[in-house]
C-alpha cells in the first residue's frame, strides 16, 4: 500500500531546511565574531580617547608635589579643563592626592567636592596599597548605562626613587560605543534575514530539480515491484541522477530477465522434486513450509495445500522435542518414527540451513529418507548380539575357571601344558571381554544401563588414568620385556574442572582410547594428552603418532565391529567394540566424541563434555 508523504517528510523540505539552517548557523557565527571584534576595537579606541596626555599627567604630578595647596588646586583645575577629552563620553576626571583628598575635578558644577576625602574604595585601594592602578566596566541601573572607570597612579621620580603623590580617577560613559555597535548589529540582522530568504528560494529551486527525477524513479520501481517492466525513466542530464535513471532502466530489463529465468528454474526444480525418492521440505526463516514434494506428502500423509504455511515442527510432529532455534543452531539428523499397526515407517530427517552468500539464514531444508528396513536389520543385529552374549558368557566363564585351575600345576606335562593353557586362557579372556562389551552395548541400546553420576575433578581422574599407563611404562622398562617404548605428555589447564560423570564408565572410555593410542604408536612415540576449558564445555584430547586413519574410514571408526586394518587389529587383540562403547558412554553423559586424523600423521581423539564453572563458594551437595 502506497503511503502518502507529509510535507515535512519530503526530500525537498529537508534540503531547504538543512540549507537554511546551515546559512543561519554560518551567519550567526560570523556575526558573533564580527560584533565581538568590533566591540573590542571600539573599546580600545574609546579608552585611548579618554586617556590623559603625558604632559598633563606630568604637570598633575608636579602640582601635587607643591606645598601650596591653593595655587596647586587652581593649576590642577586649569589642566583638567584643557584636557583633550571628547564631550560625547560624558567623562568625569578627579585628581586625588596620596592622603585621599580630592584636589581637583573637570566638572564645573561639582567643584564643591574639592578638598573632601574620597569615598571610592577602588581609589583608596590604589592609594594606600600602592598598587599599579586599575580599570573596570560597571553598569548603572539608575541611568541604564555602562561606565568605564580607570584609576592611574601619579608617581614622582626624584634621585632614582619613585614616590606616589596621588591618582587620577577617570569615569566615562560607554553609551556612544554601544549605540554604534547596536546600529551595526541591526544592519547585520536585516542583511542576514534577506540572505536566508534568498537562500530558501534558491534551495527550493535546487531541491525541486533533484526531487522530480527521484519521484519518477520511485514510480518506475513501484511498477517493477508490481511486475510491470515496460516503463522507462526520463533522463534529464548526464549527472549522477541521470546515471541513476539509466541504472533504473537497466535494472528493469535485468529484473524481467531474472524473473523469467527464476520461473524456468522453479519449473525445473518442481519437476526434479516430483520424481525424487526422498521427501524434501523447505521453509522460510520462521520455519513455515514453503515447498513440499509428493514423496514427503506420502510419507507424512498430509495434504500438500494444507501443509504450505504450517510450521515444520507441526508437520514432522516434533514440537515437543525441538524448537525452531534448536534446528537453526544445531541442524543435525533426527530419527522420526511414523509406524502404525498396519505398517512400519521410520524416517531419517536431515536438516541443513538455507543461507545467502552474506551468511543470512533464509530458511531450512529437510530431506526425509526412509530407513525402515535399515532400522529393522540393525535392530535384528543388536538382538542377535544380546542373545549370543547371554548364551556364551556362562560356559566361557566356566572354561576359564577350569583352565586356570589346570594352569596352576594340575596338568601333567610341566613344559608344554602351561604354554598351551596360557594361550587358551588369553583367548578365553578375549572372548569374555567381547561378550562383556556386547552386553554393555546391548544395555545401552535398550536404555537399561544405569549411570552412577557423581561430581568428579576431571584433572585428577585424567591424571589417575595416565599414571596407571606410566606405571606400565616403568614396569616394562624394569623388566626389559617390552619391544615398544613410548612417553606420555600432559598439557592440562591449571584450573580444576568439576564435571558430573559416571567415573567407572568414563575411565573405561579413557582406557579404550589410551590403549588404542599405545597399540598404534610407533616405538619411541609420544602420546599427547590435553585438557582444556571452553565457554560451556570441557574438552579432552589424546593424540598419537601412529599410522593414522584413512579419510574414507574416519566416519566409521565408532561403528560396532568396524576395523580399519582387520588383520592388524586382531593381532593387537582388539574386539572392535571399544570405540563404539566409548561413543555410547560419552553421548549418555551429554557429550560428544570425534576423531581427526591424516594417514601417516597419527590420530587425535576428542571428548567434549558439558561443563558449568564451579566456584569455591558453591555447594557441591545435592539438596535433600
Amino acid at each position: 500500500m502506497k503511503r502518502k508523504l507529509r510535507w515535512y517528510q519530503s526530500i525537498q523540505f529537508k534540503i531547504a531546511f538543512v540549507f537554511a539552517m546551515m546559512l543561519i548557523i554560518t551567519l550567526e557565527i560570523v556575526g558573533a565574531v564580527f560584533v565581538q571584534q568590533m566591540e573590542s576595537q571600539n573599546l580600545r579606541t574609546f579608552k585611548n580617547q579618554i586617556s590623559l596626555q603625558r604632559y598633563v599627567s606630568t604637570n598633575l604630578t608636579n602640582e601635587l608635589s607643591r606645598t601650596s595647596t591653593t595655587s596647586a588646586n587652581k593649576q590642577i583645575r586649569i589642566l583638567l579643563s584643557d584636557a583633550n577629552i571628547p564631550s560625547t563620553a560624558n567623562t568625569e576626571i578627579r585628581v586625588i592626592d596620596n592622603k585621599g583628598t580630592i584636589r581637583g575635578t573637570n566638572e564645573a558644577n561639582n567643584q564643591t567636592i574639592v578638598g573632601q576625602k574620597t569615598t571610592d574604595n577602588a581609589v583608596k585601594k590604589v592609594i594606600y596599597n600602592n598598587s599599579g592602578g586599575s580599570e573596570s566596566t560597571t553598569y548603572d541601573a539608575e541611568t541604564n548605562q555602562y561606565y568605564y572607570t580607570k584609576i592611574t597612579p601619579l608617581i614622582k621620580q626624584s634621585s632614582g626613587s619613585s614616590t606616589p603623590v596621588g591618582v587620577v580617577y577617570i569615569r566615562a560613559s560607554l553609551k556612544s560605543v554601544y549605540n554604534s555597535i547596536s546600529q551595526v548589529t541591526t544592519i547585520y540582522l536585516l542583511a542576514a534575514i534577506i540572505a536566508v530568504g534568498l537562500g530558501l528560494i534558491l534551495s527550493l529551486v535546487i531541491s525541486r530539480a533533484i526531487t522530480v527525477p527521484i519521484t519518477e524513479m520511485k514510480e518506475q520501481t513501484l511498477r517493477i515491484a508490481r511486475g510491470d517492466y515496460s516503463g522507462q525513466v526520463k533522463i534529464y542530464g548526464n549527472d549522477e541522477l541521470g546515471q541513476l535513471a539509466i541504472a533504473v532502466n537497466n535494472l528493469s530489463v535485468r529484473v524481467e530477465e531474472a524473473q523469467e529465468s527464476t520461473e524456468s528454474e522453479r519449473r525445473r526444480l518442481n519437476s526434479v522434486m516430483a520424481h525424487m525418492t526422498d521427501g524434501v521440505i523447505a521453509t522460510d526463516r520462521r520455519g513455515n513450509v514453503t515447498i513440499i514434494n509428493e514423496t514427503a506428502v506420502e510419507f507424512l500423509d498430509v495434504d500438500s495445500d494444507q501443509a504450505i504455511g504450517q510450521s515444520i515442527l507441526d508437520i514432522l510432529n516434533i514440537r515437543k522435542q525441538y524448537t525452531l532455534r534448536d534446528l537453526l543452531e544445531d541442524p543435525d539428523e533426527i530419527m522420526l518414527d511414523f509406524s502404525t499397526d498396519d505398517h512400519d515407517l521410520i524416517l531419517q530427517a536431515y536438516f541443513s540451513l538455507i543461507q545467502r552468500e552474506s551468511g543470512f539464514i533464509s530458511g531450512l531444508a529437510c530431506v526425509l529418507h526412509d530407513v525402515t528396513e535399515q532400522q529393522k536389520i540393525d535392530q535384528d543385529r543388536k538382538q542377535f548380539v544380546s542373545n549370543v552374549s547371554h548364551e556364551l558368557r556362562t560356559p566361557l566363564t566356566s572354561v576359564r575357571s577350569y583352565i586356570e585351575a589346570l594352569s596352576d600345576g594340575a596338568w601333567k606335562d610341566p613344559e608344554i601344558a602351561p604354554k598351551f593353557l596360557k594361550v587358551t586362557q588369553e583367548e578365553t579372556d578375549r572372548m569374555i571381554r567381547m561378550i562383556n562389551d556386547l552386553l554393555t552395548l546391548s544395555r545401552m541400546d535398550s536404555g537399561t544401563q544405569k549411570l552412577n553420576l557423581e561430581l568428579v575433578n576431571l584433572n585428577e581422574l585424567f591424571n589417575y588414568v595416565l599414571n596407571r599407563f606410566d606405571m606400565i611404562i616403568d614396569s616394562n622398562e624394569q623388566n626389559e620385556r617390552s619391544d615398544k617404548h613410548y612417553t606420555i605428555k600432559r598439557e592440562f589447564t591449571k584450573r580444576d574442572l568439576w564435571v558430573e560423570i559416571d567415573t567407572d564408565r568414563f575411565t573405561q572410555v579413557l582406557d579404550n582410547i589410551m590403549n588404542n593410542a599405545i597399540k598404534y604408536s610407533p616405538d619411541g612415540g609420544v602420546v599427547t594428552c590435553r585438557l582444556i576449558e571452553t565457554h560451556n564445555n570441557v574438552i579432552m584430547s589424546i593424540a598419537d603418532q601412529g599410522l593414522g586413519i584413512p579419510r574414507a574410514d574416519i566416519p566409521h571408526v565408532f561403528d560396532r565391529f568396524y576395523r580399519v586394518d582387520k588383520a592388524r587389529s586382531r593381532a593387537q587383540g582388539g574386539t572392535g567394540l571399544g570405540l563404539a562403547i566409548s561413543k555410547e558412554v560419552v553421548q549418555s553423559l551429554g557429550g560428544k566424541i570425534w576423531v581427526e586424523s591424516r594417514e601417516g600423521h597419527g590420530s587425535t581423539f576428542y571428548i567434549s563434555l558439558p561443563y558449568e564453572p564451579y566456584d569455591e563458594g558453591d555447594d557441591l551437595w545435592d539438596e535433600v
